[in-house]
């Protein structure tokens, strides 16, 4: 499992003209499931994106959490995290799990990381064509792959 956190100021998803979610300061998660994923990543992830301390401190230090500010996160399923570029031009999926296998552990991520938070997580919709609109604060992007721990 691979996520991409962005450090927001806002974020939201558009499908089909409405807003499905928005959030202010906070985080802009998006997901990429693999067919080997498993709860234990979900549970690893979910620890490392509430407890990841990328905001400032007093001081103007990346020091705190978004559980420290309080903030919100906004989760978003993006399969094309798991694009291999190794031949040719056009991106391959085929390490993208399919949406019998994805859908369920997106939705327990989901569900990991609201408890974890403490509040709920708007989400975008698993599947859909999303518009996804943010301002990056910072900019603060940083990704983390289940599968490489160290």
């Amino acid at each position: 499992m691979r996520i991409l956190i962005q450090r927001v100021s806002k974020a939201s998803v558009t499908i089909n003209g409405s807003i499905k979610s928005a959030i202010n300061q906070g985080l802009l998660i998006l997901v990429g499931i693999e067919n080997t994923d498993s709860k234990e990543d979900i549970e690893w992830l979910c620890n490392k994106a509430v407890n990841l301390r990328i905001f400032d401190d007093k001081e103007g230090v990346m020091n705190l959490s978004i559980k420290d500010i309080n903030g919100e996160i906004l989760v978003v399923s993006q399969f094309t995290l798991h694009a291999s570029t190794k031949k040719g031009n056009r991106p391959s999926y085929i390490y993208a799990a399919k949406p019998e296998i994805a859908v369920p552990l997106y939705e327990e991520f989901c569900a990991v990381l609201s408890n974890k938070l403490g509040k709920p997580v708007p989400t975008g919709e698993f599947g859909a064509d999303m518009k996804v609109e943010l301002i990056n604060d910072g900019p603060v992007t940083i990704w983390i792959d289940s599968k490489v721990k160290e």
